[in-house]
C-alpha cells in the first residue's frame, strides 16, 4: 500500500560538471543517460505533474526529455537552491507533496523511490539518508515546498529540516559522487556506469 497517493515530481539536472569535464547528465548506464534514467524513474512513480530543471548544457539535454515539462534555471551556478526555487515557482499553487530527484545519482533505484512514497504519511517530509547526510531524493510536504523560496546556495536543501525531523530512508550508495575524473573512473570500475 502506497502512503502517498498523489504527488508532483521534479528532476534536478542543471549542474555544470566543471570538475568532471563532461556533463554528468550524459553519462550512461546500459546505454541510457543518467538524465533519461532519472526522468524514467520519476515518471514511474506516476506523478500528477513532472518537471525537469535544466541549466548548464540545456541545449544538449533538452532533446533527451521531450514530452516532459522543462524549466530553465539561468542561475544554475548558484547551486541546487536556485533549481529548487525555479521548480517551486513553476509548481506554485499546487498542493501535492513534491518528489525531488537528481540526475547524477547512479545508485538510485526505483525501489528506493517507492520506499519514499510508501513511508509518506503527510506528517513530515521523507528524505534519503546516506552517510551523515539527509538529502534527495526526498518527498517534501507542501508546507516545506512553500519554504523553498528562502533557500540559497548548494547546501541550502538541508536547511529545510532545521526546524523539524524528517523521516529518513537509508541508502548509503546514494552518497557516491560524480564530480571528478577520479569519481567517474571509480564508478566505471565498479560497474555503475558504462565505460
Amino acid at each position: 500500500m502506497r502512503g502517498c497517493e498523489a504527488h508532483d515530481a521534479v528532476v534536478l539536472a542543471a549542474e555544470g560538471s566543471e570538475q568532471l569535464g563532461t556533463p554528468k547528465q550524459l553519462l550512461t548506464i546500459g546505454g541510457e543517460t543518467l538524465l533519461q534514467r532519472a526522468v524514467r524513474m520519476a515518471k514511474a512513480t506516476r506523478p500528477t505533474h513532472l518537471l525537469v530543471v535544466l541549466g548548464a548544457h540545456a541545449e544538449r539535454l533538452a532533446p533527451l526529455v521531450t514530452g516532459t515539462a522543462i524549466v530553465f534555471d539561468p542561475s544554475w551556478e548558484e547551486g541546487m537552491a536556485s533549481s529548487l526555487r525555479r521548480a517551486a515557482a513553476a509548481l506554485s499553487g499546487r498542493s501535492y507533496p513534491l518528489l525531488v530527484t537528481m540526475a547524477d545519482q547512479p545508485c538510485l533505484t526505483q525501489e528506493h523511490l517507492d520506499k519514499l512514497l510508501i513511508a509518506y504519511d503527510g506528517s513530515c517530509d521523507v528524505v534519503s539518508a546516506y552517510g551523515d547526510a539527509l538529502g534527495p531524493p526526498s518527498l517534501l510536504r507542501s508546507q516545506t515546498v512553500a519554504q523553498i523560496h528562502t533557500l540559497r546556495g548548494e547546501a541550502a536543501f538541508r536547511r529545510l529540516w532545521t526546524a523539524g525531523h524528517p523521516a529518513a530512508i537509508r541508502r548509503d550508495a546514494l552518497a557516491r559522487r560524480l564530480d571528478t575524473p577520479e569519481d567517474l573512473a571509480g564508478a566505471v570500475g565498479a560497474g555503475l556506469l558504462d565505460g
